[in-house]
């Protein structure tokens, strides 16, 4: 196995909370007691690795720790006990403009800023246009940064950051001031990122975003360490938490919404409409997805939904029947709905179907089911050699080159 990006070996910091306080030795005299105060332990005894050439997301509430522990994997806090061990050169991004001088122009603060993190000038020098291409504030280079916008500010910070060439990048909730095309930009610079054998460790609130674009989570709740591991199961874990009406079935199924629709069964059909032999789908064939469910009084436009995922949680396909373009009225009572797809081009396993009603915003959830049903896959043609899917493809020999057959 290779060395890990980053060792936290039972880390603990804690912070002094202050409830009378001395400024002076006067005051400390004329009182007659020293300050009052508790102890906060911010970490808890955290223990995890992160792995190398990956993207490290670390997820849970306000006040949780995660920031905290990135200032001392930035060595800008110091744990009280424990140890972490980092491999590599880093960079830190964990505020908006940190390490800009308000004053100084966009050029002069990427000089500032790149030498801080440990750039020389002639490496500046040498990527400077790279940096302020990325940023995209070409035009507002030479202006004082102090007439910069927040998203301006961290897509400059931002772009110094990323051509450190660092081994470990370290990013804290910045990423969200920037525009949907930034975000994109960043994104793929963080995959790149992946390619080339370097680690991305970030928190962001974007929940979505994180599943999107990490491929190992830690979730901290109360300083401690709740649960480490892929990605998709660690937020979805950490989601269930803060999710009204959550519970576990009798069947042992998880299912949450505040109950005024409810998904009754779902089953995995032919096209036919009928059940497959041995409640196995070939690979290729259509399915039909039939949802029986009761709306407890009448609801106006509700969506319905469902999702795909592997047994190891990551989703590999979701949808809504809005997006889809299928508007419905009105639910009241039983009904029942059908999603046809014309093929599943997954490869042979056994992969999870969840199911939900939710209003036509989807912001309230009536219910979702996370598993509604199974699909189970069997190998067809043609035969692939691993992953998830089934792609069509045909080998043929290239012009310029001789095959023998």
């Amino acid at each position: 196995m290779s060395t890990p990006a980053v060792v936290v070996d039972n880390v603990s910091k804690k912070f002094r909370v202050y409830h009378e306080r001395n400024q002076s030795i006067k005051s400390a005299v004329m009182r007659r007691r020293l300050s009052v105060h508790d102890d906060f332990w911010a970490l808890k005894n955290v223990s995890l690795e992160i792995p190398a050439a990956s993207t490290f997301a670390l997820v849970g509430d306000n006040g949780s720790g995660k920031s905290t522990l990135l200032k001392c994997l930035a060595k800008i806090l110091y744990p009280n006990s424990g140890k972490i061990t980092t491999h590599g050169r880093m960079a830190v991004l964990l505020e908006v403009g940190s390490g800009f001088h308000p004053e100084l122009s966009g050029r002069e603060n990427i000089f500032l800023n790149a030498s801080i993190l440990g750039m020389t000038r002639k490496e500046v020098e040498r990527k400077f246009d790279e940096i302020v291409a990325f940023s995209g504030v070409e035009e507002f280079i030479d202006q004082p940064v102090k007439n910069y916008s927040s998203g301006m500010y961290v897509r400059l910070g931002f772009s110094v950051a990323i051509n450190v060439d660092p081994e470990v990048l370290i990013v804290d909730e910045v990423l969200a001031v920037g525009d949907a095309a930034f975000q994109e930009k960043c994104a793929e610079k963080f995959a790149q990122f992946r390619r080339e054998g370097r680690t991305v460790v970030v928190v962001s609130h974007s929940l979505g975003q994180l599943q999107n674009m990490s491929d190992y989570a830690a979730w901290l709740e109360h300083g401690e360490l709740k649960e480490v591991g892929p990605a998709d199961a660690v937020i979805e874990k950490y989601l269930d938490s803060t999710r009204a009406g959550i519970r576990t079935t009798e069947d042992g199924n998880v299912r949450w919404g505040s109950g005024e629709a409810v998904v009754d069964a779902v089953e995995v059909l032919d096209p036919q409409g009928r059940p497959y032999e041995h409640g196995v789908v070939p690979t290729g064939s259509g399915v039909v997805l039939r949802m029986q469910f009761t709306a407890h009084h009448r609801i106006e436009h509700p969506v319905f939904s469902y999702v795909i995922e592997a047994g190891d949680g990551t989703r590999l396909w979701s949808v809504e029947s809005s997006e889809m373009g299928y508007e419905i009225d009105n639910v009241d009572g039983a009904g029942v709905l059908e999603l046809d797809l014309p093929q599943i081009p997954l490869a042979a396993g056994e992969y999870i179907v969840g199911a939900g009603i939710s209003d036509s915003e989807t912001r309230q959830q009536y219910d979702y089911v996370r598993s509604a049903a199974r699909l189970h896959v069997a190998g067809g043609a043609p035969q692939e050699s691993g992953g998830y899917l089934s792609l069509p493809g045909r080998w043929a020999n290239s012009p310029t080159c001789s095959v023998g057959r």
